[in-house]
């Protein structure tokens, strides 16, 4: 079958449309690809315009999930994947044929939490791993049921922490004068939750706003979108690392358009996610921790040793 592409260009390079011919065989085929273009030659525009064209062909097919290495790729994938879908519905309509499909898509981007937060402790924090340890002390279950936001530890599915009942939530302006919880993330439980964010293309700065505007935390809301969203954009290792995918990417369609943009990187990232990195200091805490420990079961040995001397003596 043919496919109409909406290129919002005027002029298509012979290695665009060389490399749209070949992504279409590979979808077709339900097969892989290894596809290579010079730099500047518009390899990005031609891939979007191509597959979102040929989802609306092959409705089945359903999502696009388009792995990046950086956040600067990442949001520019998503800006041009907004001007691509903002030209295929304005030539659609011209035709009088632009269909529900057509107009409800809805595309976002997931990366770490300092980068979708408001709360100024995770904003301003010193490194990724503190972000998220701050973010984690904030919106734990048991932190929660600890302040009253819930009555017992639930559930969780995948990292969101599934919570008590509604009605136990603390109200939002007791939590913006309270440090241990996010109100963000509190609001986002009580209202976004169980909500669909309206269509759009979603840039980071245009989630983080649309967050700020309802109150709700951003990181949180683009991980509950990225089950319903038509275009996911994130980082290699929420697909690639087993502990991050099982965890973010288990519940996504398996009938999807998957792309690793700069595939040469997947290799590093494959060994980064499986490669543990223990440091000498670490090695020497763990030996003080063993010898403190030794010696407190010798230590518990003799005393119940003695005791038990003691005792049938």
């Amino acid at each position: 079958f043919g496919v109409a592409v909406y290129f919002p260009f005027m002029y298509m390079y012979p290695e665009q449309y060389i490399y749209m011919c070949e992504l279409k065989r590979a979808l077709d085929a339900g097969g892989h690809c290894v596809l290579e273009m010079p730099t500047g030659t518009g390899k990005t525009v031609t891939l979007l315009s191509f597959i979102c064209s040929y989802q609306l062909r092959r409705p089945e097919v359903s999502k696009l999930i388009y792995c990046t290495r950086t956040v600067g790729e990442m949001d520019k994938v998503l800006q041009e994947l907004e001007r691509v879908l903002k030209y295929r519905n304005e030539q659609l309509a011209r035709e009088n044929a632009l269909t529900d499909a057509a107009t409800k898509i809805l595309a976002v981007g997931l990366t770490t939490r300092r980068n979708l937060c408001l709360h100024p402790s995770v904003t301003n924090a010193e490194s990724r791993e503190d972000a998220d340890a701050i973010c984690r002390a904030m919106t734990a279950s048991w932190v929660r049921a600890s302040h009253g936001a819930a009555s017992s530890q639930s559930e969780s599915r995948g990292l969101f922490e599934r919570d008590a009942p509604r009605s136990s939530v603390v109200p939002t302006e007791e939590l913006l004068a309270n440090d241990s919880l996010c109100p963000y993330y509190e609001k986002f439980e009580t209202e976004g939750r169980d909500a669909l964010i309206p269509n759009g293309v979603y840039t980071l700065d245009a989630m983080l706003s649309f967050g700020r505007a309802r109150g709700w935390c951003p990181y949180y809301t683009a991980r509950h979108a990225i089950n319903v969203a038509n275009v996911v954009v994130y980082n290699y290792q929420y697909l690639l690392d087993p502990k991050i995918a099982g965890l973010i990417s288990r519940e996504l369609a398996r009938e999807s358009i998957v792309v690793f943009d700069e595939a040469h990187n997947i290799d590093n990232v494959c060994i980064e996610a499986l490669s543990v990195n223990l440091r000498h200091d670490a090695l020497n805490r763990c030996m003080g921790n063993l010898q403190r420990l030794t010696a407190r079961v010798r230590e518990i040995k003799d005393s119940d040793a003695e005791r038990l001397q003691t005792e049938y003596s």
